[in-house]
């Protein structure tokens, strides 16, 4: 389950680290915030400040997993779901007054054709994707036993409450509140069982997809920017022992911004 703090959590004396993507105008706006607010190492700094949009929002959380350093994201990019709105004037009281978000990624535990096996978390979703024209055939499994011998599809994806609004969401999956205690499993255009839409599940849940016909079907199994190509055998889960922490101005937290897009907003 993740949770929302209220506001006032970070102190207005807090120190601060820029991080930047490799646009033009981030890069611009880490230097002249640096100017004004001065710059540590983001190992010596009490918040990490991310310029960019939400595909560098969710690469800086990769990079600070398991610390629970605080990220304070600034849209530079085009979406900016994930991001607070950018102002170079006022961050350091902005940081002070932010609501604290805190949500877990999950764990893919995947094996490839070869044998060899890997793990990659993800704090959007896992995507199972067919590699070739044709469709991905997979079983299903949830704890332990089988739910559905066979789905047909371009893919199936798990996703969090963060991620739900994301790929899930294009996938025609359900949007999540943040607190829910549910993870989204979502065919990604399902043939065969046509009639089913995916399933809700508690947070505590594993899912094993087990890749049928791997060889004529190939399959790439994909930890938000991590890809493992052939994968035969998927395990995922949420891992609760990691916190990442996102900082959200009043208002517009990750909480409310995920309540609006339910209603179109």
């Amino acid at each position: 389950m993740s949770r929302t703090a209220p506001a006032g959590s970070v102190p207005s004396t807090a120190t601060l680290a820029f991080v930047a993507s490799n646009t033009a105008e981030a890069q611009l706006a880490a230097r002249r915030l640096s100017r004004f607010y001065g710059d540590r190492t983001p190992e010596e700094a009490d918040v990490v400040v991310a310029l960019g949009g939400d595909g560098f929002m969710l690469q800086t959380l990769h990079r600070f997993l398991g610390t629970e350093k605080p990220i304070y994201g600034m849209n530079r990019g085009s979406v900016g779901f994930l991001m607070n709105e950018f102002r170079e004037d006022g961050l350091a009281e902005r940081i002070a007054l932010a609501e604290r978000s805190i949500v877990h990624p999950l764990n893919m535990r995947a094996t490839d054709d070869a044998g060899l096996v890997v793990e990659a978390r993800a704090l959007n979703e896992v995507s199972l994707l067919r590699q070739s024209y044709q469709a991905a055939k997979v079983e299903i499994s949830i704890d332990n036993r089988t739910r559905l011998p066979e789905l047909v599809a371009d893919g199936v994806l798990v996703a969090t409450p963060t991620g739900s609004t994301a790929y899930n969401f294009s996938a025609n999956g359900p949007i999540l509140p943040l607190t829910a205690p549910l993870i989204a499993l979502t065919p990604i255009s399902a043939f065969r069982p046509r009639h089913w839409r995916g399933a809700l599940l508690p947070d505590t849940t594993g899912i094993t997809i087990r890749v049928l016909e791997h060889e004529k079907r190939p399959v790439a199994a994909v930890a938000d920017h991590f890809e493992l190509r052939n994968a035969v055998e998927v395990h995922v889960a949420m891992d609760k022992t990691i916190n990442l922490v996102m900082l959200h101005d009043p208002g517009h937290s990750l909480e409310e911004r995920i309540l609006r897009e339910q209603f179109g907003h």
